[in-house]
């Protein structure tokens, strides 16, 4: 009877997990992950290019802006005239301006934005503002690159 009643407080004693358990509980952990995290990378990829092509279209307005106090003019050359916009515009009378951007605007990836104007990349008007894309390397708006002339995704 002593020895039943040892058992039966060993078994009572017992507060924890032992290796197996442990084992099985981190395999099952990693398995749920490995199905899991590739969906998760395939979506950050596409978030990452929304939010660049949502940072075209605000550059775009703000070029529009620009356009509009320059007798609808939209800035000739290349990168360096997304600067103007850092400016604030000359008008006439004594109101202080705000200018078209607060600060130099860039895509997901930290990489500045392209321009083009004017546009020989399309048949559009308007200018031709591209990011680098995801591998962050220059395609002139092609390949990976995310454009304003080009909205496949």
């Amino acid at each position: 009877m002593y020895r039943v009643k040892q058992k039966q407080q060993a078994r009572h004693k017992r507060h924890g997990f032992t290796l197996l358990e442990m084992l099985i509980v981190l395999g099952i952990i990693l398995v749920i992950a490995a199905m899991v995290v590739p969906n998760l990378l395939g979506s950050q990829k596409k978030a990452n290019i929304k939010a660049t092509r949502a940072s075209i279209h605000n550059l775009e307005q703000a070029f529009k802006l620009y356009a509009a106090e320059n007798n609808g003019e939209y800035p000739q050359g290349g990168q360096e005239q997304i600067q103007l916009l850092l400016e604030p515009p000359t008008s006439s009378g004594d109101q202080a301006t705000e200018p078209f951007i607060e600060s130099m605007p860039l895509d997901a990836w930290g990489q500045v934005f392209q321009y083009e104007y004017p546009n020989n990349k399309s048949k559009s008007t308007k200018p031709a503002i591209w990011s680098s894309g995801p591998n962050q390397q220059d395609e002139n708006g092609s390949g990976d690159d995310v454009n304003n002339w080009d909205q496949t995704e």
